[in-house]
């Protein structure tokens, strides 16, 4: 087991302890995410994605609660209704979901931020905040895949399972959003307490 995992799977087991003693529902939620590992906030973000039809972005009280529900985060309802209210900023009865996930993610220092920043840069290749496959083309290469290898998979195949990594709850649209790039790279970040580490991690993994 490598040093990355070792600390995921000390995170979760801490995470798991610290969210039966948390008062806050919002630190308590956000050990419930990390208690998943580095994907629980991530995933939770994009279950809320999912339930936002009309892509505004915006939850009401009942989308809120459900779309914790079905991620399997059960909470008491005075806490659900706690975190909604106070993200109801302008009590028009619902919340913007990206400003709610941005205050569970756990605090990262301004070097870490920039350090995903820039991976994230490398794929984003026409600056939109997302990344496709089509982004990958030409960047991320398939020809040592072992599936690409054998013929099982072709290039597309290949550049949407990579995607796959990010995405989570068998929901996978071959996007990536600068929001769930971050939300998972939190959680990875959540696990390592060395800065040097993280960023020596990061750079191997996307060659900057």
């Amino acid at each position: 087991m490598s040093q990355t995992q070792r600390g995921e799977e000390r995170m979760k087991r801490e995470c798991r302890m610290k969210a039966d003693k948390e008062d806050d529902p919002i630190k308590k939620l956000r050990f419930m995410c990390l208690s998943r590992g580095a994907k629980g906030i991530k995933g939770l973000g994009r279950m809320f994605r999912i339930m936002d039809d009309d892509g505004n972005k915006r939850l009401d009280y009942n989308e809120f609660a459900k779309g914790l529900q079905d991620y399997g985060v059960f909470l008491e309802d005075e806490e659900v209704r706690d975190m909604f209210d106070r993200f109801d900023a302008n009590h028009d009865g619902s919340l913007d979901f990206d400003e709610f996930l941005r205050e569970l993610r756990p605090p990262m220092s301004k070097r870490r931020v920039a350090l995903i920043q820039q991976a994230f840069t490398l794929f984003d290749r026409n600056n939109d905040g997302t990344v496709t496959a089509e982004d990958l083309k030409g960047v991320y290469k398939v020809n040592n895949h072992p599936k690409f290898i054998t013929g099982e998979w072709d290039e597309e195949k290949c550049l949407n399972e990579f995607l796959r990594a990010f995405e989570e709850k068998g929901v996978v649209d071959g996007v990536v959003t600068w929001e769930e790039f971050l939300n998972y790279y939190a959680g990875v970040s959540a696990s390592i307490d060395d800065d040097a580490y993280f960023d020596l991690m990061m750079r191997q993994a996307w060659k900057f």
